[in-house]
């Protein structure tokens, strides 16, 4: 009965002590994955119809964001970030003086959101600088715009191209929200085993030509006139305000190349700092051999 009793009692120990062991080591694993939260700033350009350089001078300007990255080993990060920017364009900059007699401008305020997956060719808990590559998806909202003398005049309202309008059904009005494929990389530093700051470029793909409300060909004068008005015209075409022509494009002149989806991209700073316990750390300091082990016994 002794006998009996000392091996149930056993059993029930050992059953006590797997389960403790096997909490202690979820909690060391689940406090291991360490949240970085940072910012990010730094210059912000497009590339479609008014642009013909990488950063133009005259066109390229700020951006700023929020991200919270996740880490999913010491290598692997989950980042989810905000990031506010303007882009914009204008032929009047454009080497191309061809280009510059079209006189088209624009600006647009740009919104985004984005989830992207990190990778680090080195572990930043072993070494103090890595490389890294990230790619994603990020959702945007953008409304293209330009000014007239002094006045800030949105152009998707004004079916520039006839989007929209009776007689062109081929010209389907664009939606001011969109999804885009971001890809990108750059080289970060360890200041502290909390502190990193690096520099990164990102680029993102977009499912649209009219980012910059410039795609295709010119319609009718008098169709758009009709269906939009005066203002529509006067900002459709605005050769005539750079010295050009003063009468309006025939139907079907180029005003922009189908050919290809407009991009913007980032370059900058970014700056993130640990919350929690290290990754590299567990409890038993910085890059040690061996880590996560808790001394529990192995069971068979």
């Amino acid at each position: 009965m002794k006998t009996y009793l000392c091996s149930e009692s056993i059993i029930y120990y050992m059953k006590k002590s797997i389960f403790i062991c096997a909490f202690v080591q979820l909690s060391l694993f689940i406090n291991a994955q360490r949240i970085h939260v940072g910012v990010f700033g730094g210059a912000a350009a497009y590339n479609g119809d008014l642009t013909s350089a990488i950063f133009p001078k005259k066109v390229t300007n700020g951006a700023v964001g929020i991200t919270a990255s996740y880490e999913v080993t010491e290598k692997v990060l989950v980042r989810l970030g905000g990031t506010y920017a303007i882009v914009g364009g204008a032929d009047r900059f454009n080497k191309d003086t061809g280009i510059q007699a079209r006189n088209l401008a624009f600006e647009t305020v740009i919104v985004e959101g984005s989830l992207l997956g990190e990778y680090y060719l080195f572990n930043l808990y072993e070494r103090k600088i890595s490389p890294y590559f990230f790619a994603g998806l990020a959702f945007l909202k953008y409304d293209p715009y330009a000014y007239q003398g002094s006045q800030k005049v949105y152009l998707k309202p004004l079916s520039t191209e006839g989007q929209g309008i009776t007689g062109y059904p081929d010209r389907k009005p664009y939606s001011l929200t969109q999804f885009a494929v971001p890809f990108g990389g750059g080289i970060k530093y360890a200041l502290t085993e909390n502190i990193r700051i690096g520099l990164e470029g990102g680029i993102r793909k977009l499912f649209t030509d009219y980012l910059d409300d410039v795609s295709t060909n010119y319609i009718d004068e008098n169709d758009l006139l009709a269906a939009k008005g005066q203002l529509a015209v006067d900002m459709s075409y605005r050769g005539d305000e750079a010295g050009g022509s003063s009468a309006y494009p025939s139907k079907g002149a180029q005003r922009g190349s189908p050919k290809a989806d407009d991009y913007y991209y980032f370059a900058g700073v970014h700056l993130s700092i640990g919350l929690g316990s290290s990754a590299g750390d567990n409890g038993y300091g910085r890059g040690m051999k061996g880590k996560g082990k808790t001394g529990c016994p192995t069971v068979y």
